[in-house]
């Protein structure tokens, strides 16, 4: 996975819920989302950019390997609707509307898979750029970065396209919500302004919110979405899957931007297994990038089996070698991802995935950057089954 250190940088919760009011203006005029290049993803564009390989090599603990091969599904029931994280290389705050490396990456590393159960919408939004958030983190913020309007930008832009989307391209479909990081937080906006107790709630599917932290009242299934749940079963529709995840062995520290809820009194940060949603541990079906590296800042990566050259696809999954669970544990929530090594083995007894600066994981990130593929295969087949569930209500 090509991507910059901290390219998958965290909006905290409080920014991107309160980066502006609905009735913010700004100078920016608005995208035209019926046109098909303010999209990455949609089923009537030409060079879609998530139609890409993503053809896997299995390897087992013991060494054998098979291809699988991927085919989207375009008669796929239902859709998917996706807001990326932040990715934008682009100089200032606010990001162009050309899609780089890094929005066309992003989407092949989390989205482009979701084509085997649903049609996908990918809209580019004018984002907080991850320029902007590096400038912030120095203590030298860029011009703009403090401005509630500049902020509320991405947010306006995923709202004008959810409801082009709404008005000429749903036609009474089953959609899922996707996000990660950012694009979460977007999401979990235009969610609670958008579809909670209002109609298009009839059409949601679930909501997958990778990277975040979704309030809810301690111990209870809602809170900040009042009549959207989190979800206990693939039956279950209507309802969100929300987690961030670290190793367990790595858990996270006191200064950790994810797994709990900062300035919200009796809220904590919802966490939903994708590998066993009615709760307890399960096997991950992750779908990891076989590149050089996951991140530059990541550090080296062993070889998938000792002895043997790497394989060629772009992608890898290792049956068995991963299992997670939610926990709670020094006041946080978080999806608890466990190495099943064995050294007995050929195959390899860890993955790439951590947020490294100079030579030191950077433990309040946690899996940050594999989010979503450390589970891709669970999510995809949970999709699929809530694909059914809903149908079958019509």
């Amino acid at each position: 996975m090509f991507v910059r250190p901290l390219v998958m940088f965290a909006v905290s919760t409080a920014l991107a819920l309160a980066g502006g009011t609905a009735s913010a203006q700004t100078a920016l005029p608005k995208n035209d989302y019926a046109r098909p290049e303010t999209w990455l993803c949609r089923p009537d564009k030409t060079a879609d950019a998530c139609a890409v390989d993503l053809t896997t090599t299995v390897v087992r603990a013991d060494g054998t390997e098979t291809v699988e091969a991927f085919k989207a599904d375009p008669k796929a029931p239902i859709d998917c609707f996706y807001v990326y994280p932040t990715v934008s290389m682009d100089p200032g705050v606010v990001s162009d509307m050309t899609a780089g490396p890094e929005e066309l990456n992003v989407v092949k590393q989390q989205l482009a898979r979701f084509g085997a159960k649903c049609r996908i919408y990918a809209p580019l939004y004018r984002q907080f750029t991850l320029t902007g958030l590096r400038a912030m983190i120095l203590g030298q913020p860029l011009p703009g970065s403090n401005d509630p309007a500049v902020r509320q930008v991405g947010y306006n832009d995923v709202v004008d396209a959810w409801t082009y989307y709404i008005a000429h391209e749903n036609k009474g479909r089953g959609v899922v919500l996707i996000g990660h990081s950012q694009g979460s937080g977007v999401l979990t906006r235009l969610i609670a302004a958008e579809i909670d107790g209002k109609p298009a709630q009839k059409l949601l599917v679930s909501a997958l919110l990778l990277g975040t932290r979704l309030p809810v009242t301690e111990g209870k299934d809602t809170g900040l979405f009042k009549s959207i749940p989190t979800c206990h079963s693939a039956s279950q529709t209507g309802c969100a899957i929300a987690y961030a995840t670290f190793r367990d062995t790595v858990p996270p520290p006191a200064n950790s931007r994810f797994g709990r809820v900062e300035g919200m009194p009796g809220m904590e940060a919802a966490c939903v297994n994708p590998a066993n949603l009615s709760g307890g541990s399960g096997e991950l079906k992750a779908y990891l990038s076989n590149g050089s590296e996951i991140a530059a800042s990541s550090g080296p990566r062993p070889p998938w089996v000792q002895g043997k050259p790497d394989p060629k696809t772009p992608f890898v999954s290792v049956p068995g070698l991963l299992t997670a669970q939610c926990v709670s544990k020094n006041g946080f929530n978080y999806l608890e991802a466990h190495v099943n090594a064995d050294p007995a083995d050929p195959r390899t007894d860890d993955i790439a995935g951590d947020v490294v600066t100079g030579g030191k994981v950077s433990a309040d990130w946690g899996l940050h950057l594999i989010d979503a593929n450390i589970a891709m295969g669970n999510l995809v087949d949970v999709v699929g089954e809530e694909a059914k569930a809903w149908l079958a209500k019509r």
